[in-house]
Order: structure tokens, then C-alpha cells, then sequence
């Protein structure tokens, strides 16, 4: 996962030479990189006006976007796969709410502090998977999970977030669903490593669209990385691909 921060949910325009808008955008900071997140070309082309003005910073935009940056020296920081579920055409199967986890551990409300939280979330993203923060613990605690659960990254937690804890009441693994500008989000899913956890963060993924289901929400999305093999668990839990984007940074 990298370090985000949104600052501005209003749309921000880059304009031409000319003065003619080419690009609008929201403003934050990635990686600490300026970043221009949900790039969205309104002009002519908007690449010499990019690199012309946004040296050094993240833009995230589409997969033709990305690439023609790339063409000029950009460098890839995420490839990753928009996906959404239809909570009221196809929703989950009853039994989904019930699911069992298990022997010796249950299912809690997510009502804790990232400290609680950090050593389980910390250990599902390796240096091996895409998704792993390369910076040290503590940055990594203070930049992406705390920042996540106070509502400053994608939006305020909501009810249907669910963590699992163990016989210490430990949590070992979580799905983390925020309000993003009013679409249902999830913003992370995590397990400890380890047999005694496979298929833990399925079963909790599948607890959480019944419960947001039966709360009334009619559709939920995520993003998920390229090279993530959750992808294909998204998939066979009924996500649907709605969009490919790339993230670059501006040489």
C-alpha cells in the first residue's frame, strides 16, 4: 500500500499554454510526491502540459494516460483494476452472514486503534507483495493505518467493517469498508500469514457484503493492484471490473 493523503476533494485544473483546460484533478500527496489523483483529460492533449508542469509529481489517471507518460520517461508506481459488486441484483448468499471462522476465533466490530490493528495488517503486505509500504514500522503505522481509520485517506470507517480476533482477543485479520464520497469502499483486507489463517480473509470478506447487504447498500467497490492474486477472489465473489488505471510518476 503506498502513504496517501487527499487534501482537497475539489477538482483541480491543469490548463495549456493557451489557457485552455487540459486535465482536472484532485490534489494530494503520494509517497510524498505532489499528486494528481482521478486524472481526467477535458482538452487536447494534455501531456506536454504535464511534463511541462508537474515535474516530480504522482498522476493517476487512465491506463492510456499512464502509458503516453510513460513514452516520455515516467515511471510506473501502481497498475491497478478498479472493481465494484451489485449488492441488490446479485446479492450475497444468506448463508454468507454466518459464516464460521476458525476454532477459537470470532468476529468483532472494527472499534480499535491502528495499533491494535498494525501488526496483523503489517504482516499480510510482505516486502514480497505488491502492495508491502516500503518505508520503516512506524512510518508506516503513522502514514497509511492510522491516517485509514481516522477517515482522512477514503473516508470515515463504516459499521459493516469487520475485524477477527483470536483467543487473546488479538486481531489477526480485518476488512476495512470506508465511505467514499458516498460509495461503499473497501479500503483494505488483511490476514496474518500462516495455515492456521488461510482463507480467513475470504470467509471475513464474504461476513461483510452479507452485513452491508442487509443494511441497505446496494453496491460496494475496491481497487486492487495488478499483480495482487486477490484479484481473482474478487472476482469469484462477484466484483466486476469497471475501469483500469495507472499511477506514474512525472519525470
Amino acid at each position: 500500500m503506498s502513504a496517501v493523503t487527499r487534501h482537497d476533494e475539489q477538482r483541480q485544473t491543469l490548463a495549456g499554454p493557451d489557457g485552455v483546460p487540459v486535465l482536472t484533478y484532485i490534489r494530494g500527496i503520494r509517497d510524498g510526491h505532489p499528486w494528481a489523483d482521478l486524472a481526467e483529460v477535458v482538452g487536447p492533449d494534455p501531456v506536454p502540459s504535464i511534463l511541462d508542469g508537474m515535474s516530480g509529481w504522482a498522476v493517476s489517471g487512465s491506463a492510456h494516460l499512464g502509458e503516453q507518460l510513460i513514452q516520455h520517461g515516467a515511471r510506473i508506481m501502481r497498475h491497478a483494476h478498479s472493481m465494484q459488486r451489485d449488492l441488490v441484483s446479485d446479492p450475497p448468499p444468506p448463508d454468507w452472514s454466518s459464516l464460521s471462522l476458525p476454532d477459537g476465533l470470532r468476529v468483532v466490530p472494527c472499534d480499535r486503534g491502528a495499533r491494535e490493528l498494525f501488526p496483523a495488517w503489517r504482516a499480510a503486505f510482505s516486502p514480497e507483495h505488491p502492495d508491502h509500504y516500503r518505508g520503516s514500522d512506524a512510518q508506516a503505522l503513522d502514514a497509511e493505518l492510522t491516517p485509514l481509520l481516522a477517515g482522512d485517506v477514503l473516508g470515515p470507517v463504516m459499521s459493516c467493517s469487520r475485524l477477527a480476533v483470536d483467543e487473546a482477543d488479538r486481531v489477526v485479520a480485518g476488512v476495512i469498508v470506508t465511505n467514499r464520497d458516498g460509495l461503499p469502499w473497501i479500503a483494505t483486507v488483511f490476514r496474518r500469514p500462516g495455515p492456521r489463517h488461510s482463507g480467513l480473509g475470504s470467509r471475513l470478506l464474504r461476513r461483510v457484503l452479507a452485513d452491508a447487504a442487509s443494511h441497505g447498500l446496494t453496491e460496494i467497490a475496491l481497487v486492487v493492484s495488478d499483480a495482487n492474486p486477490a484479484r481473482g477472489l474478487y472476482e469469484k465473489l462477484g466484483f466486476r471490473l469497471t475501469s483500469t488505471s495507472l499511477t506514474v510518476v512525472v519525470p
